[in-house]
Order: structure tokens, then C-alpha cells, then sequence
């Protein structure tokens, strides 16, 4: 299966019309319904069924054209990744994060580390879940992580970076928003939102609230679930700091508990690159030095 017929495949499950989407590619109706019976014949099974009308996909060409769909998205950027690196840079360093703000300066780094090493790319890699997994496949470098999380994996170095404390997330107009410390009491007759993959520490504390008795508890599968229902009034929540995005759109009232978040960086022990220990450095520099930064 070539990428033309690729495009072919997906332009015709489109506009369902063999003429509409030849012209739309360029080529000749010929060119093209021949294009797509190789396909068809390759792949063993129909995905469109032709009429005078034109075309419609069958019920396993709908799921065979929304796969090619992917496929043909993941190409495209892996090719303009490749242009990229090819004409500027020499090596790249990946790093996995569950979101954007978790490494807050992650940015700025990249802006310092361009001026030393302008033949390196940074490649940010977002994924909410499994980044510890995918890191140990060897797909990224470098992975943001919990220190919990760290515990008796083979072959890894891990850099501390920053602790994280526990905080409320309430909507600005919230009376909650003008407390300047949290406490368990002042969450009496309200509903926390708890779920959503929470660590240990955090759901130790959230634990801690709800077993005061005086606090209801709705369930959320994940952090923006969490937020859109904490922005449309149905309740509040605790969360680590490294979540905050610094946004304003919610008050994040530091909450009075000892627990916190160990967040670390975890490289790859064989992975001996000047380049990677330069990152890594720079971002525990760029911590070090944060004066008055809430996190």
C-alpha cells in the first residue's frame, strides 16, 4: 500500500464521489478508481461500494479509512519532523510529560539550552499516561515522574527537580478563593471532587478530608474532567502544585497538610550525552534559582 493510494483512500471516504475526488488530487478518474481496486485488492476486503450515485463505505472500510486517517496524520508528522531535524540539528533530546505546565520552566530551558547547543532539539512528548512506560520502551530520553513512581526500576538515573505542595483549586469567585491557607474545616459542607489517578500522597489526604465526615465527595476520571466541573460549580479539589498552569482562570489556595510531591527527572542510565546532562542541569538550575514561585 503506497501513500498515494493512502490519500486516494481517504479522499474518496471524504466527498463518497470517485470524479469530485480525483479532480481534488489531480488526477485522472481512471488513474484513480484503478488506484483504489489495487488498494481493495492488497487489503482482501471492500471499502467502498460503488453506485451510480458514487460511492459509500462499507461497515469495515469505515473502520479500515478512520485507521488510515491516523496512520496517515502520524506520517505526516513524522516526515515534518524528519525535514526539521535533518536541515537544523544533529542530535535530539526527547522529554515525556504528563502535561505542559508540569515542568513549568521546560520553556525557558529550551530558549538557554538553543544558545549552547543550537545543533540540539528539545522535542516535548505529552502523555497524560504511560510516559514512565514508554520512557522504559526507549521512546523518550528524558520523563518527568514522581519519585514513588521511581522506586526499584532498573537502569535509571533519577535527578530531583522540585517539591510540590498540595493546594485547593476553587473558581475565582469562590469564598474559598480568599483564604490565603486551606484547612480540613473550612471544606466542611462542601464537595470535593477526588479520582482521576491521584497519587499516593494526594489521596492520603483527600482521605484525611472525607473521613472528617463533615465533607461530601464526587467521583472525576481525570484533572480536566475535574476542572470543568470545579468551573461549573459543582465542587472543588485538591491537586499537586506541578498541575497549576498559571493561568488565573482558578484560585490554587496553598492547603495545610504535610504532604508533598518528590518531582524528578528520570534519564536513562547508558545515556551518557553531554547534551542530556546539560538539560537536565539547567532545568534543576532554573529551580534552584525560582524565588517565591509556588509550586
Amino acid at each position: 500500500m503506497t501513500t498515494k493510494q493512502i490519500d486516494y483512500c481517504i479522499e474518496l471516504a471524504r466527498t463518497l464521489n470517485f470524479s469530485r475526488a480525483a479532480e481534488n488530487l489531480f488526477v485522472s478518474q481512471p488513474t484513480f478508481s484503478y488506484q483504489i481496486r489495487l488498494l481493495e485488492e492488497e487489503i482482501g476486503f471492500a471499502v467502498f461500494e460503488r453506485s451510480g450515485k458514487g460511492a459509500a463505505l462499507t461497515p469495515a472500510g469505515a473502520q479500515f479509512v478512520t485507521f488510515l486517517t491516523g496512520l496517515r496524520e502520524d506520517l505526516k508528522r513524522a516526515v515534518e519532523q524528519g525535514q526539521n531535524f535533518s536541515a537544523k540539528y544533529r542530535d535530539s533530546v526527547s522529554i515525556s510529560l504528563m502535561v505542559r505546565q508540569a515542568v513549568y520552566f521546560l520553556p525557558e530551558a529550551m530558549r538557554l539550552f538553543s544558545a549552547s547547543h543550537p545543533d540540539v532539539q528539545i522535542l516535548p512528548r505529552f502523555q497524560y499516561s504511560g510516559g514512565i512506560d514508554g520512557f522504559l520502551r526507549n521512546e523518550t530520553d528524558i520523563v518527568f515522574a514522581l519519585k514513588e513512581q521511581t522506586r526499584q526500576i532498573p537502569g535509571i538515573t533519577v535527578h530531583d527537580l522540585f517539591e510540590s505542595r498540595v493546594y485547593l483549586i476553587a473558581a475565582r469567585d469562590d469564598a474559598l478563593a480568599q483564604n490565603d491557607l486551606i484547612r480540613t474545616e473550612d471544606l466542611y459542607g462542601r464537595t470535593l471532587m477526588v479520582g482521576g489517578g491521584s497519587p499516593a500522597a494526594l489521596r492520603a489526604v483527600q482521605h484525611r478530608v472525607l473521613t472528617s465526615g463533615q465533607v461530601r465527595s464526587l467521583n472525576s476520571p481525570d484533572h480536566d474532567t475535574t476542572l470543568t466541573n470545579v468551573a461549573a460549580g459543582r465542587g472543588v479539589c485538591l491537586a499537586p502544585g506541578f498541575l497549576n498552569d498559571h493561568s488565573g482562570q482558578f484560585a490554587w489556595i496553598p492547603f495545610n497538610c504535610p504532604e508533598t510531591f518528590s518531582c524528578v527527572l528520570c534519564t536513562h542510565r547508558s545515556d551518557r550525552r553531554e547534551s542530556l546532562t546539560a538539560l537536565v542541569r539547567l532545568l534543576q538550575q532554573l529551580y534552584r534559582d525560582a524565588v517565591a514561585f509556588p509550586l
